[in-house]
């Protein structure tokens, strides 16, 4: 039996959702994936509270970064929600980074790249903020709403749907590199595409755009790469992932329709009637 810390649980659905994609398009089992939980492995310090945990990311190190909903700041409704903690390979508490960050409004992912940088992406203030392994700032992209902005307000869903505007990101989700080191940031949920950087923060392009069609989104929700350069992005709202070359050409997708468990049951409320009896990741 494998021993795995339980924060390494939050990558076990995204290996699954991989394994399951890769048996049901070749019409074969899906193997199990033996694990250990350990309960309070994270050491929090006095007086330092996890909120909802919006992403995990380990480092070169082993060291565990998590971004959380946590050190609430504001009134109930629209409130900042958002803290990036460090741990040790044994679960020991290192530190806070960025705290009180200009970009921390609502946590949605963290990255580790391949220099062990660190990648945060903000849903709530459209930001996503490169930090080095010491934790300063390298790279900034996209910008927040402000008070002082005209008519400013949370973003709103349309139809039709807004065109993308370039370098203007809506709640963001998540972050990936291709093999050269260009960025992918996917964009997210109210805008439907991928916007690509080369590997200095320069704009290069953007594929993508609402709907249902092979290359289209519907909340494109997370992003990853394979050692080739590939693309795949979670295409949350279509129970899709598409797979794209690195300049965006679409290449194939994979469905994913797997039967609810009969014993399963929701974290809230009731089970859901059997014509929902099929999950969609």
């Amino acid at each position: 039996m494998t021993r795995i810390p339980f924060t390494a649980l939050k990558f076990l659905p995204l290996a699954l959702t991989f394994c399951s994609a890769a048996a049901l398009f070749a019409q074969q089992a899906v193997p199990e994936i033996p694990f250990e939980s350990v309960p309070n492995f994270l050491k929090l310090p006095p007086n330092l509270y996890l909120g909802e945990a919006a992403g995990v990311a380990v480092n070169s190190k082993g060291h565990i970064f998590v971004f959380s909903r946590g050190n609430t700041t504001g009134p109930a409704y629209g409130a900042s929600a958002a803290q990036l903690l460090e741990f040790d390979h044994n679960g020991n508490y290192v530190r806070e980074i960025g705290k009180n960050l200009y970009a921390w409004s609502f946590a949605h992912a963290v990255r580790i790249d391949k220099d062990d940088n660190i990648w945060a992406i903000d849903k709530g203030s459209d930001m996503i903020v490169e930090f080095n392994p010491e934790g300063r700032v390298l790279m900034v992209f996209g910008r927040k709403k402000e008070a002082a902005d005209e008519n400013s307000g949370p973003w709103t869903h349309v139809s039709p749907p807004r065109p993308a505007v370039n370098g203007q990101f809506r709640q963001p989700t998540d972050v990936t590199w291709d093999s050269q080191g260009n960025i992918f940031i996917s964009d997210g949920y109210i805008n439907s595409r991928v916007a690509k950087y080369d590997k200095n923060g320069d704009w290069v392009k953007s594929f993508g755009t609402p709907g249902r069609e092979p290359g289209q989104f519907n909340t494109p929700h997370g992003i990853a790469n394979d050692a080739q350069g590939n693309i795949y992005v979670a295409d949350r709202g279509n129970a899709r992932i598409q797979v794209f070359d690195p300049d965006g050409k679409f290449l194939r997708q994979i469905k994913i329709e797997a039967p609810v468990p009969a014993d399963a049951k929701p974290w809230m409320g009731p089970i859901p009637p059997a014509k929902f009896g099929v999950f969609r990741m």
